[in-house]
């Protein structure tokens, strides 16, 4: 197998709404586990969210073919290979790396409300980048279409 064909691969197994929307719990599970100092659970979790892109199946798109998740993945992928990086929306991203790092730095040393607050701020910057992302994978099928 190629690493074109693995990229493939990899883009078609991560799009399954299953490997996302399990992503997305996995991250409560990350902060509560380093706010506890559960060293095997942040472990278990971490291994988690690095294979989770893999586990699943590639679905089949008449089943999910409408799933924001789905979408989301896809023009994820599009956006990398033929989008602008340099500005809107990958500054919700580049907005969200201190905000998650801090997040981890108050949950390890225990500070819930810093923590709480991290938490909800880069999920939602990370829901706000995959509702840009389905934007962007609705607006290339749009102009496929015409």
């Amino acid at each position: 197998m190629t690493g074109e064909q693995l990229t493939q691969s990899f883009w078609e197994r991560h799009s399954n709404p299953k490997s996302g929307w399990t992503r997305v719990l996995s991250y409560p599970i990350l902060m509560i586990s380093l706010y506890r100092h559960n060293w095997k659970l942040l472990g278990l979790t971490v291994l988690f969210v690095i294979v989770n892109p893999v586990l699943f199946p590639k679905p089949d798109p008449d089943k999910v073919g409408d799933s924001w998740m789905y979408k989301g993945v896809l023009g994820e992928q599009l956006w990398l290979a033929h989008g602008d990086k340099s500005g809107y929306p990958n500054a919700l991203n580049r907005l969200n790396v201190p905000i998650f790092l801090y997040g981890l730095y108050s949950a390890y040393r225990q500070q819930p409300r810093k923590t709480a607050i991290c938490t909800v701020l880069s999920a939602g910057l990370k829901f706000w980048f995959v509702g840009e992302m389905v934007r962007y994978y609705e607006a290339n099928q749009a102009a496929e279409a015409a």
